[in-house]
């Protein structure tokens, strides 16, 4: 299914973390840090996907799973990497899954998959079954191996273009984005590519906004969309929606 071009992959990861440990969007930065250092690929962005919250599975805080999207001409080193650097710093007693695929290739049936996750308890089985009928790569790594039902659930919604949001993009880690900036600054300084309001309002070019120190761009229709609201401020016109709306949508 791959050969040795420039690819662009989805690698879906979920289950590493325990109670103690940090979660899994760390380890997805740092992964695709060290993807980066060892010029196995190139590093495009990494969202978070919000999953099922309910007493019949078994997550560590918030059940969220994380996706990362690198660019790599070696898909079979990079595999493996991931798959080491998953059985490595995987926390103890997680239940690490892994996922790694080719968006092009990714089924509505995988999409649907993803948004099934949402809101039902799936069964490990089903997601071997799906993956091993669609020729993804899908592999349980330490524990009970449950992960893999989030990790290609991870996959399946950053392809379907509406789910998610972005903890990493083109290079930055959007945790040490914060302060103010113009519509323009912003854009230049990222990939953001609509910045408006809930409504779809968008700001002028000059206008000022401050980001304050949660930026998190949601993936809506296949677009990277920055959410503000007016600001109570003479000269900043806009800033950041709380970060509780945007963990409602995203």
């Amino acid at each position: 299914m791959f050969n040795n071009t420039k690819l662009r992959i989805l690698i879906g990861i979920d289950d590493t973390d325990n109670k103690d440990s940090r979660g899994t969007g760390y380890l997805a930065r740092t992964m695709g840090a060290e993807i980066n250092a060892r010029n196995l690929g190139t590093l495009i962005s990494i969202t978070r996907h919000q999953l099922y919250v309910h007493p019949e599975i078994a997550y560590t805080s918030q059940n969220s799973s994380a996706c990362l999207e690198i660019k790599t001409n070696d898909f079979k080193t990079l595999q493996s990497f991931c798959r080491e650097f998953l059985l490595l710093r995987s926390a103890e007693g997680s239940d690490a899954g892994l996922c790694i695929v080719e968006p092009s290739t990714i089924p509505q049936s995988v999409i649907e998959w993803g948004k099934s996750c949402k809101d039902t308890v799936r069964q490990k089985i089903d997601a071997e079954n799906l993956a091993s009928a669609n020729s993804i790569y899908l592999e349980g790594l330490t524990g009970e191996k449950i992960g893999i039902i989030g990790s290609l659930a991870a996959v399946g919604l950053r392809k379907s273009g509406n789910d998610g949001r972005f903890i990493w993009m083109d290079g930055k880690n959007l945790r040490e984005l914060e302060g103010t900036y113009s519509v323009s600054e912003l854009i230049k300084k990222t990939s953001i590519d609509n910045i408006e309001t809930i409504n779809g309002q968008k700001p002028l070019e000059n206008e000022l906004i401050d980001v304050g120190n949660w930026v998190r761009p949601v993936w809506k229709d296949y677009k990277k969309v920055f959410y503000i609201e007016e600001n109570n401020h003479e000269n900043i016109k806009w800033k950041a929606v709380a970060k509780e709306y945007i963990r409602t949508i995203s």
